[in-house]
């Protein structure tokens, strides 16, 4: 795999991208219909436009991924990462990770998000690095999910309904999945670049 710095015939170019588009506007065409034949479905204006906006950075980040590297495992890892941020922000935003949406216990998973951009950033987005960043990002998940259960077991929040602390901690932790599965396959990519050079 060719670094983001050097050349690769492959780089930019992506077969994917008709079908991530795509299916971005299926996601955001789905609620639309619904709306005509359910009274269940109540999408506003502003919920359209922050939906498109968030497939739209998904999308981005995966064209950037392809970008950057022809490498598949890279691709992969990349398309993995932007999938499990744009998870995490609908999560928070629908529902929440932790109570309702309105929790400020949520709040943790922007410095999940964090951890991720900026570990990408300092990697200069070489697949070495960001296996790294996306460990770190894992740890930070996990860490988020055990402070949001003791905060949580310690305010009572299962008192108040809803699934429990609980099992809201464990679906939390569960997130960690996809940026380990990202990591992988980004130490693969970089095994693949040491190989090639």
């Amino acid at each position: 795999m060719a670094s983001p710095s050097t050349p690769d015939a492959r780089r930019g170019h992506n077969r994917l991208r008709p079908f991530i588009w795509g299916m971005a506007a299926v996601v955001l065409l789905v609620p639309a219909v619904a709306m005509r034949f359910t009274g269940e479905v109540n999408w506003s204006a502003s919920d359209f436009v922050v939906m498109g906006a968030m497939l739209a950075s998904g999308c981005a980040l995966y064209e950037l991924g392809a970008w950057l590297s022809g490498n598949p495992a890279y691709r992969a890892a990349f398309g993995i990462t932007a999938m499990a941020g744009f998870l995490t922000v609908w999560v928070n935003l629908a529902v929440g990770m932790f109570g309702s949406e309105h929790n400020p216990l949520n709040l943790m998973f922007a410095g999940v998000l964090l951890v991720a951009a900026l570990g990408a950033l300092l990697a200069r987005f070489r697949a070495r690095g960001m296996a790294r960043a996306m460990g770190a990002t894992a740890v930070a998940q996990m860490l988020a999910a055990a402070v949001g259960l003791a905060i949580g077991l310690t305010v009572g929040m299962d008192e108040r309904g809803g699934p429990g602390i609980g099992r809201e901690a464990f679906l939390t932790a569960c997130f960690v999945v996809p940026w380990l599965a990202s990591a992988q396959l980004f130490r693969k990519a970089a095994q693949i670049e040491s190989k090639g050079a």
